[in-house]
């Protein structure tokens, strides 16, 4: 029975034993986290369980300088939360989910760069933990060169102070690396020595200081010394330099060197030309110049330095620069040669002006005399037309006319310019500058037109109108230039007008005809007004054909015998009642006459004897009034 027990306590022993071996975490951090100082950095704590937890805890710690652990942050499957007290209870934030936590330090300081721990604890699942070394950086300012005032003499055997450079306040330490012209100076006994001076601030910044000691020679003395410092920055190195510095050499001279500093390039004439002398001793000895040809006539010149103004090609040639070697007590002498280079005003060819016919050739030349190889170009309206020192116009017409322009100017020294030039003039009858030499147009009656004629041709050209079919026109605008005329006339269209442009000179005539279609525009009141004429038109013609009728009908019932008439001499037809406004018709007949009444209607002829009279004698006189009708207006 006890060995049953026995053996059962062994199995559930092997079986816890197989399950702790089995369960296990793997946690996943960075060795390192680099980051500038006044950044947020973020530590990754990134982990998996071989078998699932039920119960899970993860906590950061912080280790000190002097070894001691602190927790900052825990959090487990219920809470979470920053610890009370610490440097990082206002400064860190923890975010994540079951298989990662991030932790956030805001604001870092340069005290924060120490090991940070993320411990996961998942009970019977397994625990761990991990470390990530936060690493701060701050580069310093731009490294402070300060080069020596005095004049350092080769003839030392000692080593001289050259410079001193200093980089303040960068973390990790900076290193100062010295440099001669670019090129690195590695310490070299007796000839380069170099003191650096390391301060730990109570900020905890690093300040560096270093001294460049250097044996001198001759040859620094157009040497430039400067300092490079050397920082880290999260995942590199990198450097600033500072200003390079030059040094003051005291040697004696042996030699001159004589050079024109101005201009830099060639010199041509109207420059201003600076010689400039300078030996290969310090401090500079004094210096006289001259021209190689007259050595006796000592030049205007201060402190190695020779002005000539508005320099000519006489001006050139050879200039020497002369001093006295002290320790030979000889002449040590400099030469250089100036060269002058000029340009010659050009010469065009034909000059001034030329005249040309139409269709006629003419070829036109350029030069200037110079010391140096030239270009020449062509220009017409500020428009290139060719290069060379011949320009050849050929089938000339009259946009062939105008002033060309000759620039002949030097390749190697632009500036250096000179221009000419030539009017051509071509001569040839007038052209209308239109593509078509009639234009027909319709145009509203009563409307004004502009109509414009541009003419060119030599002698200048004149433009006359001709125009039929309106008086209404005149000339608003004559322009003319050298070889054409624009005229421009405004005309009111009343009918069909033909109008004629015609230019002429001496050599021709040019002609361009405008024909312009009236076009007949009725307003509405004109055509109320035409409607109401033929009306009354109308009307009258109604009213005459009625007088007409009643003409006739009073002469039936005369001849009829209806109307009554008397018998007397004088007879009157008339109403019993008439007013002022009645209109009478009396007529009179002697013996003699015949009276003819509406011949108009039958065209017979009744002699008077057919009335009743007291002698029916056709001979004896008689007078008779007739009434024809009396016309009452109506009120």
């Amino acid at each position: 029975m006890a060995c049953r027990k026995d053996t059962l306590l062994l199995v559930i022993l092997l079986s816890l034993v197989t399950f702790y071996v089995r369960a296990k975490v793997d946690i996943d951090m960075d060795d390192t986290v680099s980051v500038y100082r006044g950044d947020p950095a973020d530590i990754h704590c990134r982990y998996s369980f071989s078998e699932q937890p039920r119960m899970m805890m993860v906590q950061w710690f912080v280790k000190y300088p002097n070894g001691t652990r602190m927790r900052i942050s825990y959090r487990d499957l219920t809470m979470e939360k920053v610890d009370e007290g610490t440097d990082y209870t206002d400064r860190i934030t923890v975010t994540g989910d079951n298989n990662s936590e991030i932790l956030t330090l805001h604001a870092v300081r340069l005290s924060d760069e120490r090991e940070f721990f993320c411990q996961v604890n998942g009970m019977a699942a397994g625990n761990g933990e991990r470390k990530t070394h936060l690493m701060v950086f701050d580069p310093p300012e731009a490294p402070v060169i300060e080069g020596v005032h005095s004049g350092i003499s080769v003839s030392s055997h000692l080593l001289s102070k050259i410079a001193s450079c200093e980089a303040r306040k960068g973390y990790p330490k900076p290193n100062i690396t010295w440099y001669r012209d670019e090129t690195p100076l590695i310490p070299i006994n007796g000839e380069i020595n170099v003191v650096t001076l390391v301060t730990r601030e109570a900020s905890g910044f690093y300040t560096v200081q270093s001294e460049l000691q250097f044996k001198v020679t001759k040859e620094d003395k157009d040497a430039h010394f400067s300092c490079k410092v050397s920082y880290f920055v999260p995942g590199d190195v990198r450097t600033s330099a500072s200003q390079p510095i030059n040094i003051t050499v005291h040697y004696p001279t042996t030699s001159l060197e004589l050079w024109r500093e101005l201009p830099t390039g060639l010199v041509k004439e109207g420059d201003t030309v600076e010689i400039r002398c300078q030996g290969d001793g310090n401090p500079p000895p004094p210096f006289t110049f001259n021209r190689e040809q007259q050595p006796e006539i000592e030049l205007d010149s201060s402190n190695g330095n020779l002005v000539i103004h508005d320099v000519t090609r006489r001006d050139g040639g050879v200039y020497q620069c002369r001093t006295l070697d002290l320790d030979t007590e000889e002449d040590v002498v400099g030469n250089m040669h100036l060269t002058v280079h000029y340009l010659d005003p050009a010469v065009v060819v034909p000059k001034d002006s030329e005249v040309m016919s139409k269709g006629e050739s003419l070829t036109a030349t350029c030069n200037a005399l110079s010391s140096l190889n030239t270009s020449t170009v062509w220009f017409k309206n500020d428009r290139e037309i060719g290069r060379g020192h011949t320009l050849l116009l050929e089938d000339a017409t009259f946009d062939t006319a105008g002033e060309y322009v000759c620039e002949v100017s030097v390749l190697s020294l632009p500036d250096l310019q000179t221009t000419g030039s030539v009017h051509i003039i071509v001569q040839g009858a007038p052209e209308i500058r239109d593509a078509e030499n009639e234009v027909d147009m319709k145009e509203n009656a009563g409307k004004w037109v502009n109509l414009s004629c541009e003419a060119r041709g030599y002698p200048r050209p004149i433009i006359s109108w001709s125009i039929q079919g309106t008086q209404s026109w005149r000339e608003v605008v004559n322009r003319v230039t050298d070889d054409t005329v624009q005229s421009l006339v405004t005309l009111k269209v009343t009918s069909d007008i033909s109008a004629f442009c015609n230019a002429t000179n001496d050599m021709g005539v040019e002609s361009k005809t405008y024909n312009i279609k009236s076009i007949s525009m009725v307003t509405p009141a004109e055509r109320f007004q035409a409607e109401g004429s033929g009306i009354i038109i109308v009307i009258i013609i109604i009213c005459i054909l009625l007088l007409a009728i009643l003409g006739s009908v009073l002469y039936f019932l005369y001849k009829k015998g209806k109307l009554p008439c008397g018998r007397s001499g004088k007879q009157e037809i008339t109403t019993e009642k008439t007013n002022k406004d009645d209109i009478v018709v009396e007529m009179k007949a002697e013996k003699t006459e015949e009276a003819v009444l509406l011949k108009g209607v039958n065209g017979d002829k009744k002699p008077m004897n057919d009335q009743a009279s007291p002698d029916p004698s056709p001979h004896h006189p008689t007078s008779v009034h007739l009434l024809f009708f009396s016309w009452s207006k109506v009120h």
